[in-house]
């Protein structure tokens, strides 16, 4: 079992910045890929991002690309999610996934959740 705790949401003025983090706990954690997705009321979940455990190889939405930065610490079993530029469409609770395979993009192939943050942008 892993254990995934976000943290870092909140509200902020668009443009600004934000970091998340995803603390986790159990297994080995550099065992496993990770990623985040976002929620909306209404709509479906959507995939943020995602890195892979061994060669921090990292992957993209389009919607992201360039404004937001993931990255993980094994030795802190922390993964993160730099967030450049918001925009009031960034708005969602954010969500840390991990999966021992590769799942990529996939929000439904992750074993383990966390709880979510909110991540609030005010135009």
């Amino acid at each position: 079992q892993v254990q995934l705790v976000e943290s870092g949401g909140g509200l902020v003025q668009a443009g600004g910045s934000l970091r998340l983090s995803c603390a986790a706990s159990g297994r080995t954690f550099s065992n496993y890929n990770a990623a985040w997705f976002r929620h909306t009321p209404g709509k479906d979940r959507e995939f943020v991002a995602a890195i892979t455990r061994i060669t921090s190889s990292t992957l993209y939405a389009d919607s992201v690309k360039g404004r937001f930065t993931i990255s993980r610490d094994n030795a802190k079993i922390t993964v993160y999610l730099q967030m450049n530029s918001l925009k009031p469409e960034d708005t969602a609770v954010y969500y840390c996934a991990a999966a021992g395979a590769w799942r990529g993009s996939g929000s439904t192939l992750y074993d383990y959740w966390g709880q979510g943050t909110q991540v609030t942008v005010s135009s």
